[in-house]
């Protein structure tokens, strides 16, 4: 396999797969639903066609076939008249008349046939897209609880790219928290040990420190000096 046929594979495979993702059969279900109404539609309106050029031609036939009796009335009276002329040319016309219907009747019993095949399909049409439609309601209810079930799964389970998220970032959070806890566990130790003083505290350098403790001490013997000799003088053991 060629460079680009790999190519090609590969780029086919991944937009199969965002079409996938992207594609809701919910939505597919319902897209067929309304092509198979519009179908029926379709069909509804060409009977209605069929059953409108019927009528037509049914009032072409009974219009001819009026004015045929009519014409044979008029030979009638022609012929009482005395008038055989009149007469044989009423009837002419009558029988013209009377060719035109009889042609005119194969073609609506050709259009009853069909009306009567498309009424057939209509109503089988009718009937699966009802049943399509019961159908189509339960798939979709059926894929939206599975949807649910597996959005709940994931988010226990923190397998979805949401919770992984959330996941990352309570990570983070336990991160930086015990950090946090060692850094004060560290400031309390040397906090203790002395190795941290105030750094605000400006009022005594080291030197000073160290003279006034050289001072207290000083103050201290010579404090206790002072009891011992006053209790050598009063006698106290």
């Amino acid at each position: 396999m060629s460079l680009l046929q790999r190519a090609s594979t590969i780029f086919k495979a991944k937009a199969s797969k965002v079409l996938d993702n992207m594609e809701d059969p919910r939505e597919t279900l319902d897209y067929s639903y309304e092509k198979q109404v519009e179908y029926l539609q379709k069909v509804k309106r060409g009977l209605a066609d069929v059953v409108t050029s019927k009528k037509q031609i049914e009032l072409q036939i009974a219009e001819l076939d009026s004015k045929a009796q009519r014409l044979d009335d008029e030979a009638k009276s022609a012929l009482a008249q005395g008038r055989e002329d009149l007469a044989t040319q009423a009837l002419e016309r009558k029988q013209a008349l009377i060719q035109q219907s009889a042609a005119l009747k194969p073609q609506v019993e050709q259009l009853g046939q069909e009306e009567q095949k498309m009424t057939e399909a209509a109503k089988r049409l009718e009937i699966k897209i009802q049943s399509f439609r019961a159908q189509k309601e339960v798939i979709k209810a059926q894929y939206t609880s599975a949807q649910a079930q597996v959005k709940i799964g994931e988010a226990a389970t923190g397998i979805s790219e949401e919770m992984a998220d959330v996941g990352m970032a309570v990570d983070r959070a336990r991160d930086k928290t015990q950090q946090m806890r060692a850094r004060a566990a560290a400031v309390d130790e040397l906090t203790e040990a002395g190795a941290l003083t105030d750094i605000t505290d400006t009022s005594q350098d080291s030197l000073e420190r160290e003279l006034n403790q050289v001072n207290t001490k000083s103050a201290v013997a010579q404090d206790l000096e002072r009891l011992k000799a006053e209790m050598a003088k009063g006698g106290t053991p």
